[in-house]
């Protein structure tokens, strides 16, 4: 066996944790109509959480307006971010956020939203949030929109 391949993958189980409580935590808010950071400060009485969930949460919160944009600019017509499954719209923030502020891959965030989403949402998730989010990750692709909040021409 390797040496590299005994190392161990500090972040994949760990930003995998993280990725659902900060789901949970804006569901909640979402749920509940209060802000995010009274979900997170409830939650973290609750349970010790990982430092990436709190980035996370913030991370949304801070761009929802700029990551709501870019979402809505994806959806088709007659569709709209309060119509979309909670589940769905939380993990869609949160990937988006990854891959246009966090500095993960796309298709990193996106197959962690997907796997989130075969696990908590509809059957239907999974394909409908790797299409609409492969949509707003190929318009991503302008590093002078990456440096804004700008959203897509």
């Amino acid at each position: 066996m390797s040496e590299r391949a005994a190392e161990p993958r500090p972040h994949r189980s760990g930003r995998r944790k993280a990725r659902k409580y900060a789901l949970d935590v804006l569901f909640a808010a979402d749920l509940r109509d209060c802000h995010p950071d009274t979900a997170l400060a409830e939650q973290s009485e609750i349970q010790d959480l990982p430092p990436y969930t709190s980035q996370l949460v913030e991370g949304v919160v801070d761009r929802i307006d700029a990551i709501d944009r870019l979402l809505n600019a994806r959806l088709d017509a007659g569709w709209s971010l309060p119509r979309l499954a909670r589940v769905d719209r939380n993990l869609a923030r949160i990937a988006v956020w990854e891959f246009t502020w966090g500095g993960v891959p796309a298709g990193v965030a996106i197959a962690e939203a997907v796997g989130l989403a075969a696990e908590l949402s509809t059957d239907r998730s999974p394909d409908f949030l790797s299409g609409w989010l492969g949509a707003v990750a190929s318009e991503q692709a302008d590093p002078a929109r990456l440096a804004s909040d700008a959203p897509p021409v």
